[in-house]
């Protein structure tokens, strides 16, 4: 069902961006830039964080680290990760294939700056054996995304 909400969701909105399946899984920002012939920080990791009662998508390079006293003063409290299970449950994606594609809930997502150094990033598309190839200006316009330097 996820990796079919990432479909509808380009073919609504980028029907010209094509869904990269694989016969591996991609489910880790390593086993990613291995298939996909990139650097890991060319893999756009997708971390689903709970800040106070609210549940936001922050899209880093893939060898990025979150900073902690960067999240707690840009959204002025402390961010927590979200469970496997609420991850699935707010975003309808699976560990691994978290993207802030097709989601199943309405949620804010971030860009992080570190994206904007490559032309060219790779977000999962909803299943732990796909991606998508796309500019992060784009995955941000896409996605309503809010750049912020959230990152070490």
């Amino acid at each position: 069902m996820s990796l079919q909400s990432v479909r509808q969701f380009f073919a609504d909105n980028a029907p010209d961006i094509e869904i990269i399946e694989l016969n591996q899984s991609t489910a880790t920002v390593a086993l990613a830039a291995v298939a996909h012939g990139v650097t890991p920080g060319q893999i756009a990791k997708t971390l689903s964080l709970k800040v106070k009662d609210n549940v936001v998508l922050v899209v880093a390079k893939g060898d990025a680290r979150l900073d902690n006293k960067k999240l707690k003063s840009f959204f002025g409290a402390r961010a927590r990760m979200l469970s496997s299970d609420e991850v699935v449950t707010w975003t309808g994606h699976p560990v691994g294939g978290v993207c802030p594609f097709g989601l199943e809930n309405p949620l804010p997502i971030y860009c992080d700056v570190s994206l904007q150094q490559f032309a060219e990033v790779l977000p999962a598309a909803g299943a732990i054996h796909s991606a998508v190839r796309i500019s992060p200006s784009r995955l941000a316009e896409l996605t309503e995304a809010t750049w912020a330097d959230l990152c070490q």
